[in-house]
Protein backbone atom coordinates (compact mmCIF):
# COMPACT_ATOMS: atom_id res chain seq x y z
CA UNK A 1 0.00 0.00 0.00
CA UNK A 2 1.39 3.39 -1.02
CA UNK A 3 2.00 6.00 1.62
CA UNK A 4 0.17 9.29 1.36
CA UNK A 5 1.76 12.70 1.41
CA UNK A 6 1.86 14.54 4.73
CA UNK A 7 0.17 17.94 4.65
CA UNK A 8 1.93 20.94 6.19
CA UNK A 9 0.25 24.28 6.84
CA UNK A 10 2.72 27.13 6.67
CA UNK A 11 2.42 30.85 7.18
CA UNK A 12 5.55 32.21 5.48
CA UNK A 13 6.34 35.87 6.09
CA UNK A 14 9.03 37.17 3.76
CA UNK A 15 10.96 40.40 4.35
CA UNK A 16 13.41 40.67 1.47
CA UNK A 17 15.29 43.94 1.88
CA UNK A 18 17.43 43.16 -1.20
CA UNK A 19 14.41 43.04 -3.53
CA UNK A 20 12.02 45.23 -1.46
CA UNK A 21 9.50 42.41 -1.21
CA UNK A 22 7.41 42.15 1.96
CA UNK A 23 4.52 39.70 1.99
CA UNK A 24 2.98 36.83 3.94
CA UNK A 25 2.09 33.65 2.07
CA UNK A 26 -0.27 31.03 3.45
CA UNK A 27 0.92 27.73 1.98
CA UNK A 28 -0.44 24.21 2.09
CA UNK A 29 2.47 21.92 1.27
CA UNK A 30 2.26 18.21 0.53
CA UNK A 31 5.42 16.46 1.73
CA UNK A 32 6.07 13.40 -0.42
CA UNK A 33 6.69 10.21 1.64
CA UNK A 34 10.29 10.07 0.38
CA UNK A 35 10.96 13.77 1.07
CA UNK A 36 13.03 14.63 4.14
CA UNK A 37 12.35 17.50 6.54
CA UNK A 38 15.58 19.05 5.25
CA UNK A 39 14.34 19.09 1.65
CA UNK A 40 10.93 20.43 2.68
CA UNK A 41 12.55 23.32 4.54
CA UNK A 42 14.91 24.04 1.62
CA UNK A 43 11.84 24.20 -0.61
CA UNK A 44 10.33 26.83 1.70
CA UNK A 45 13.54 28.86 1.84
CA UNK A 46 13.85 28.69 -1.97
CA UNK A 47 10.25 29.93 -2.17
CA UNK A 48 11.12 32.83 0.16
CA UNK A 49 14.29 33.70 -1.77
CA UNK A 50 12.26 33.99 -4.98
CA UNK A 51 8.94 35.11 -3.51
CA UNK A 52 6.56 36.75 -5.96
CA UNK A 53 2.80 36.99 -6.20
CA UNK A 54 2.78 34.44 -9.07
CA UNK A 55 5.31 31.99 -7.57
CA UNK A 56 3.88 28.51 -6.97
CA UNK A 57 4.97 25.30 -5.32
CA UNK A 58 4.45 22.42 -7.76
CA UNK A 59 3.81 18.73 -7.19
CA UNK A 60 7.57 18.41 -6.65
CA UNK A 61 8.89 14.88 -6.25
CA UNK A 62 5.75 13.28 -7.61
CA UNK A 63 6.32 14.60 -11.17
CA UNK A 64 9.41 14.47 -13.38
CA UNK A 65 8.50 17.23 -15.83
CA UNK A 66 7.94 20.03 -13.30
CA UNK A 67 10.37 21.88 -11.04
CA UNK A 68 9.89 22.17 -7.30
CA UNK A 69 8.77 25.78 -7.68
CA UNK A 70 7.85 27.87 -10.68
CA UNK A 71 6.56 31.23 -11.70
CA UNK A 72 4.52 31.55 -14.86
CA UNK A 73 3.60 34.66 -16.79
CA UNK A 74 -0.04 35.57 -17.30
CA UNK A 75 0.18 34.05 -20.78
CA UNK A 76 1.49 30.72 -19.42
CA UNK A 77 5.23 30.92 -20.22
CA UNK A 78 7.56 29.77 -17.45
CA UNK A 79 9.43 32.82 -16.15
CA UNK A 80 11.24 31.02 -13.32
CA UNK A 81 12.10 27.34 -12.80
CA UNK A 82 13.46 26.44 -9.35
CA UNK A 83 14.94 22.99 -8.75
CA UNK A 84 16.39 21.49 -5.58
CA UNK A 85 19.10 18.90 -5.24
CA UNK A 86 21.53 17.59 -7.81
CA UNK A 87 19.90 17.47 -11.26
CA UNK A 88 21.73 15.96 -14.21
CA UNK A 89 23.24 18.15 -16.90
CA UNK A 90 20.47 16.91 -19.23
CA UNK A 91 17.73 18.01 -16.81
CA UNK A 92 19.36 21.44 -16.42
CA UNK A 93 19.63 21.80 -20.21
CA UNK A 94 15.93 20.94 -20.62
CA UNK A 95 14.97 23.33 -17.80
CA UNK A 96 16.97 26.18 -19.36
CA UNK A 97 15.16 25.65 -22.66
CA UNK A 98 11.73 25.75 -20.97
CA UNK A 99 12.14 28.78 -18.71
CA UNK A 100 13.43 32.34 -18.90
CA UNK A 101 15.41 31.82 -15.69
CA UNK A 102 16.48 28.63 -13.88
CA UNK A 103 17.77 28.43 -10.32
CA UNK A 104 19.18 25.22 -8.86
CA UNK A 105 19.69 24.94 -5.11
CA UNK A 106 22.07 22.03 -4.51
CA UNK A 107 22.61 20.81 -0.96
CA UNK A 108 24.30 17.91 0.75
CA UNK A 109 27.79 19.17 1.53
CA UNK A 110 30.59 17.22 -0.14
CA UNK A 111 28.12 15.35 -2.38
CA UNK A 112 26.94 18.68 -3.84
CA UNK A 113 30.55 19.81 -4.38
CA UNK A 114 31.37 16.59 -6.27
CA UNK A 115 28.20 16.98 -8.37
CA UNK A 116 29.09 20.59 -9.25
CA UNK A 117 32.67 19.67 -10.21
CA UNK A 118 31.19 17.06 -12.57
CA UNK A 119 28.54 19.24 -14.27
CA UNK A 120 29.82 22.83 -14.12
CA UNK A 121 31.76 22.78 -17.42
CA UNK A 122 28.63 21.60 -19.22
CA UNK A 123 26.58 24.50 -17.85
CA UNK A 124 28.72 27.38 -19.11
CA UNK A 125 26.52 27.90 -22.19
CA UNK A 126 23.37 28.43 -20.12
CA UNK A 127 23.15 32.18 -19.59
CA UNK A 128 19.82 31.84 -17.76
CA UNK A 129 21.11 29.39 -15.11
CA UNK A 130 21.92 30.21 -11.47
CA UNK A 131 23.35 27.62 -9.08
CA UNK A 132 23.18 28.62 -5.42
CA UNK A 133 24.58 26.22 -2.84
CA UNK A 134 23.28 25.82 0.70
CA UNK A 135 25.77 24.37 3.18
CA UNK A 136 25.14 21.07 4.91
CA UNK A 137 25.31 22.68 8.37
CA UNK A 138 22.76 25.34 7.35
CA UNK A 139 20.28 22.86 5.88
CA UNK A 140 20.61 20.45 8.82
CA UNK A 141 19.73 23.32 11.17
CA UNK A 142 16.74 24.17 8.96
CA UNK A 143 15.45 20.60 9.18
CA UNK A 144 15.18 20.97 12.97
CA UNK A 145 12.54 23.69 12.50
CA UNK A 146 10.11 21.49 10.55
CA UNK A 147 6.66 20.85 11.99
CA UNK A 148 3.22 20.21 10.49
CA UNK A 149 2.03 23.71 11.32
CA UNK A 150 4.60 26.50 11.09
CA UNK A 151 4.81 30.26 11.20
CA UNK A 152 8.10 31.05 9.51
CA UNK A 153 9.64 34.49 9.23
CA UNK A 154 12.34 34.79 6.57
CA UNK A 155 14.46 37.95 6.51
CA UNK A 156 16.82 38.49 3.60
CA UNK A 157 19.41 41.27 3.56
CA UNK A 158 22.71 41.57 1.70
CA UNK A 159 22.40 37.97 0.53
CA UNK A 160 22.17 36.66 4.11
CA UNK A 161 19.06 34.76 5.19
CA UNK A 162 17.59 34.50 8.67
CA UNK A 163 14.80 32.00 9.25
CA UNK A 164 12.87 32.14 12.50
CA UNK A 165 10.20 29.82 13.81
CA UNK A 166 8.89 30.25 17.34
CA UNK A 167 12.00 30.83 19.48
CA UNK A 168 14.43 29.22 17.02
CA UNK A 169 16.69 31.07 14.59
CA UNK A 170 18.70 29.68 11.69
CA UNK A 171 21.12 31.78 9.67
CA UNK A 172 21.89 30.76 6.09
CA UNK A 173 24.60 32.00 3.77
CA UNK A 174 23.72 30.95 0.22
CA UNK A 175 26.83 30.74 -1.99
CA UNK A 176 26.50 31.47 -5.70
CA UNK A 177 28.35 28.85 -7.74
CA UNK A 178 27.00 30.13 -11.04
CA UNK A 179 25.21 33.37 -11.74
CA UNK A 180 23.43 34.30 -14.93
CA UNK A 181 25.68 36.06 -17.40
Amino acid sequence: MAQNATIYKIELSVSDMDRHYYETHKLTVAKHPSETDERLMIRLVAFALNAHEHLELTKGLSTDDEPDIWQKSLSGEIDLWVALGLPSEKVMRQSCSKASSVIVYPYGGRTAEVWWDKVKNGTTRFDNLHVINLSEADTAALAELASRSMKLQVNIQDGEVMVSCDESLVYLTPVTWKGAA
